[in-house]
């Protein structure tokens, strides 16, 4: 057990062990203990905000759930570049090659700043059209239209956020990471309940105040990572010979991240289409599934952790010539993630409803948010062994493979299913769930009998 406390120790404080070499646990271990904090950091902003906003009423928290739905659009574009930028560093990591490395970061960097300014601009004009394609209704917009038109305008922020963390994960730098998410919900958590109800000398701007903290938290952490990667304080040393367009390296980021993205967007799409079809349940219900879906995110985001704890070791190993080690990380990881997603599942069937009651005192609300959280828990266990399945496949820079699991999982399946359960059969809500539930299995099952072919072994990145 001392042994442990002095790796996780380690790994807060930053490890600069080569993870190539040694034993696979342990380098596991040190990567997926910040990165798993990091993730929880990231989920903390969603549940720090629908804790201060749902003082506001049903209206207000159903407009941020919406919001949510279409900032997933954002979400997809971050996660897409990340990983693209994730397996190109670590596999010039793991080659050693430091200076491509450095080149790979600066023309993601760039790729991203670029793509997030067109949407900001997009978002910020079409916003009140957006939410009433969603679904919401005259007193939701006139009471929350400003937080959808500052989320959106301002998605550079966490785009850039993302993006960059990719990158120190990629480098093995999992601590500079975490580090930032911290300040950047430091700074969330201090402004949200200031700019929302008009504490002190702060203007009270409501709903649209907890989109204002938030961008701002997230801004500052972005400037500090980027003054730590142009200034050579870590592991990437870019400087200002890096600052330019390298045609054949940006191709390679623009082709990872291209099929990352629809990767992505074929995943976070389907959420849309799953808050669809409660909406048509009322704003109680909506409010409930948005209300245990940023519950959920508790439990979903720092197992992304291990994920991209795989996904660096795969690359990296990969890169070194060590396919096997790259393979013996993955299921390492993957039973690292079930014991954890596990106790989390056993935690929100057993405590779901003083859970929830932190976030909203409505009996109906809470009645929905209950049912979400203990019918998704339902799939923690096999959905922990698909998340680190996905991410092995684009650490490896096998990122169609992921693509199309994720098109039969969600789209062909899920969707279609929680139609069916829901208005067919009139499960309501709770369809929804439950295809939620059946569809992370089959993700599950379906990755891990492709995993074991080692097609991806022979990727080149």
């Amino acid at each position: 057990m001392q042994r442990v406390w002095k790796l996780v120790l380690e790994a807060v404080r930053g490890s600069t062990r080569d993870l190539t070499e040694g034993r696979v646990g342990q380098a596991i271990l040190l990567l997926a203990v910040p990165m798993v904090i990091e993730m929880g950091m990231e989920s903390l902003f969603a549940v720090v905000d629908v804790f201060f906003v749902s003082q506001l009423g049903a209206d207000a928290v159903a407009t941020v759930g919406l919001t949510e739905s279409l900032l997933t659009i954002v979400y997809t574009v971050a996660m897409g570049l990340g990983i693209g930028a994730t397996a190109v560093v670590a596999r010039r990591i793991g080659e050693k090659d430091e200076d491509g490395a450095a080149v790979a970061a600066v023309q993601a960097l760039v790729l991203g700043l670029s793509v997030a300014t067109a949407i900001g601009v997009a978002g910020a004009l079409f916003a009140r059209p957006l939410l009433n394609v969603m679904g919401a209704t005259p007193s939701m917009l006139d009471s929350s239209l400003g937080y959808a038109v500052v989320m959106l305008g301002g998605n550079v922020t966490v785009t850039m956020l993302f993006l960059t963390n990719a990158v120190f994960r990629g480098a093995g730098d999992a601590a500079t990471a975490m580090r930032m998410l911290v300040v950047a919900n430091g700074i969330n958590l201090v402004l949200d309940p200031c700019l929302i109800f008009g504490l002190g000398p702060f203007p009270r701007l409501g709903v649209t105040g907890a989109a204002v903290a938030t961008n701002i938290g997230r801004g500052t952490a972005v400037l500090v990572q980027l003054w730590i990667l142009l200034g050579g304080h870590s592991r990437i040393r870019a400087g200002l010979r890096h600052l330019r367009v390298v045609p054949h390296v940006m191709w390679t980021v623009c082709r990872l991240s291209g099929v990352g993205f629809l990767q992505v967007l074929i995943d976070t799409s389907s959420w849309i289409g799953l808050v669809r079809i409660v909406s048509m349940f009322g704003s109680d219900a909506l409010a409930g599934y948005t209300i245990g879906i940023r519950i959920l995110l508790f439990a979903i985001l720092p197992a992304w952790g291990l994920s991209n704890a795989a996904a660096t070791m795969v690359g990296q190993s990969l890169g070194a010539g060590k396919p096997d080690r790259a393979e013996e990380s993955v299921w390492t990881a993957g039973r690292y993630n079930a014991g954890f997603l596990g106790s989390l599942g056993i935690v929100f069937l057993l405590w779901a409803p003083p859970i929830v009651g932190w976030f909203t005192r409505d009996v109906v609300v809470a009645g929905h948010a209950v049912d979400c959280l203990r019918i998704t828990s339902l799939g923690f266990l096999l959905f922990a062994y698909g998340l680190v399945l996905t991410q092995a496949f684009n650490g490896a820079g096998d990122t169609w493979t992921p693509t199309w699991i994720n098109f039969a999982c969600f789209w062909v399946w899920q969707v279609p299913l929680a139609w069916w359960l829901a208005l067919h059969l009139e499960w309501g809500p709770r369809g929804v769930y439950v295809a939620m539930t059946v569809a992370f299995s089959t993700l599950a099952v379906v990755s891990a009998i492709i995993f074991r072919r080692g097609n991806w072994k022979a990727r080149t990145v």
